[in-house]
């Protein structure tokens, strides 16, 4: 499984959180999704889903 957040497009609007998550935090800071548990996209899909609800674009997973 490969998963990534390009930070550039990024835009910390929290969907991916929403949507997954034990996968995904929106570090407020930085106001960037960040990746907390890789091994969480071994389930269900909510990478993916995760991936394709992404406004911009920015993550990209492969399973």
């Amino acid at each position: 499984m490969k998963l990534n957040i390009n930070e550039e497009k990024c835009i910390g609007c929290g969907r991916c959180e929403e949507i997954c998550p034990a996968v995904f935090h929106v570090d407020e800071s930085l106001g960037l999704s960040r990746v907390i548990d890789e091994d969480g996209c071994d389930y269900a899909g909510c990478c993916e889903a995760a991936a394709e609800n992404c406004p911009v674009e920015a993550i990209q997973y492969e399973p």
